[in-house]
């Protein structure tokens, strides 16, 4: 089979084709024959060595995300079958690859209405959206949420959550077309975060309040601006951060607010099979929510999100 392999950290010229032995899959894991695979954009950071202690060991083959058909079992995996269509919430061996070894519990069943692209779009956006606004943020029905950089991959998933949960929404974008796909996924309110005073004009939205949640996925731009745009009682929850950030301790001690953190990877693979309550019905309803915008929007691959520093979502078809 062929494979993407990195040898050294670097930029997009160190991913490699490589020829492969196809893995045979052990007891409890299943060999994907891959039709689409995820790119994220912290694959990027990992490649170029820049993700701390997520760095991956080399030689690796990058991808956590991927859909396409059941090719092998192993000993043990009663459940699927050959030809099946499936996605992947994580890998053992890689997704950019034309097979994808993986553990039995991090493989779901794909429907027919879902393309492969979408499947391999699946799990990393919207399992860090189901994160950040259930679990940590503890989001409820008629509260006011702001989510940055709303016309990505994350962004999207948490604008369907949050309309599903019956949230205000209001999102962020840095472009026309951004602000435009923001409204279509069902926010209530669309800003151009490059417009003058973008941060009075959120405030202005909420009729002085705040917001109550904050999703945050460039913290070291934001997050000292986010502080004086909550709520009393309003949780920032950070996803995603290029640097140091600096703020004023006293605007978190005169809301009683608070800043949450996550990385996924932080989740245990049993989480995969685990729902936050009451939450699990939003879900599914979510996931009937619009795909054709964002499915547009984010399939076609592009070689410049190897090296962007925009927050962005892609699919790989194989």
């Amino acid at each position: 089979m062929k494979r993407i392999r990195v040898h050294a950290y670097g930029g997009p010229e160190v991913l490699a084709i490589e020829e492969a032995e196809l893995p045979e899959p052990g007891p409890g894991e299943v060999l994907i024959r891959v039709k689409a695979a995820g790119v994220n954009p912290y694959e990027t950071y990992a490649r170029a060595g820049s993700y701390g202690a997520r760095n991956p060991t080399l030689p690796y083959t990058p991808g956590s995300d991927a859909a396409g058909t059941v090719e092998a079992v192993g000993k043990g995996v009663a459940d699927l079958a050959p030809g099946e269509r499936v996605f992947a919430m994580g890998t053992l061996s890689g997704s950019y690859a034309e097979f994808a070894l993986c553990e039995r519990i991090r493989v779901q069943s794909l429907p027919s209405s879902i393309s492969f692209a979408q499947g391999a779009a699946l799990f990393v956006p919207y399992a860090t959206a189901y994160r950040a606004l259930f679990q940590l943020a503890r989001i409820a029905p008629g509260e006011t949420l702001l989510v940055h950089g709303a016309s990505g991959g994350v962004g999207i998933a948490a604008l369907q959550f949050a309309r599903a949960a019956g949230l205000i929404v209001i999102g962020t974008a840095g472009t026309d077309r951004g602000v435009e796909l923001i409204k279509q996924q069902g926010a209530h309110h669309a800003v151009n975060h490059h417009a003058p005073e973008y941060q009075a004009k959120i405030v202005e939205l909420t009729q002085g309040r705040g917001a109550n949640a904050i999703l945050e996925v460039l913290a070291n731009v934001n997050l000292g601006h986010d502080l004086r745009m909550l709520a009393s009682g309003g949780r920032v929850v950070v996803i995603g951060s290029r640097g140091d950030a600096t703020i004023t301790p006293r605007d978190l001690m005169a809301r009683d607010a608070s800043i949450l953190a996550m990385t996924l990877w932080n989740v245990p693979a049993e989480g995969c099979k685990k729902s936050a309550g009451p939450s699990a019905r939003v879900s599914r309803r979510a996931f009937s929510i619009r795909w054709s915008a964002w499915s547009c929007r984010w399939r076609r691959p592009r070689r410049l999100i190897a090296a962007s520093r925009r927050p962005g979502r892609s699919a790989r078809s194989c």
